[in-house]
């Protein structure tokens, strides 16, 4: 599938709940929210109108998004993640060749990333670069900082 977005099983359901509450929630707030402001009189001049209608576009904005990526979404399931080696729903534990500081990541696609959580994209360069890799692999990856060199120590779920 062309442009298909790599998606764990947990966010794809979070892509889903979020579609469903924005659909079912968000749309009927905001079509109060434009009635309310109509009922003010002359829309022409009224600001409360004018912000419903630029948040109802938002909102349509990000319903589309979320229905792009919910069809062109393949979800990696858990039979396909055997653990020998890094891959998307995965964990890995490695250690930074030059520090010897010992980091946790979980593989994710790019629409779960969350560095705070060490949740990185497949798409990162750290991502890229520690895919497909064994226990006992180095992976050197060239980023703006320099050259990072990690071992892979663990691969787990």
């Amino acid at each position: 599938m062309a442009d298909e977005i790599l998606l764990t099983r947990e966010g794809y359901e979070k892509i889903v709940k979020e579609h469903e509450e924005l659909v079912s929630v968000r749309r009927a707030e905001v079509a109060e929210r434009i009635k309310e402001a109509i009922s003010y009189g002359d829309i022409s001049e009224n600001a409360e109108y004018d912000s419903a209608k630029n948040e109802q576009a938002e909102l349509e904005e990000k319903i589309l998004k979320l229905e792009n990526m919910i069809r062109k979404g393949k979800i990696i399931e858990d039979d396909e993640l055997t653990g020998e080696h890094v891959n998307l729903g995965l964990s890995v534990k490695v250690k930074d060749l030059d520090t010897d500081e010992e980091m946790e990541f979980c593989i994710v696609g790019s629409t779960e990333a969350d560095p705070f959580e060490g949740k990185i994209s497949n798409e990162s360069l750290v991502g890229k670069g520690l895919l497909g890799k064994r226990v006992g692999d180095i992976a050197e990856i060239y980023a703006e900082i320099g050259l990072i060199r990690y071992e892979v120590l663990e691969i787990f779920r």
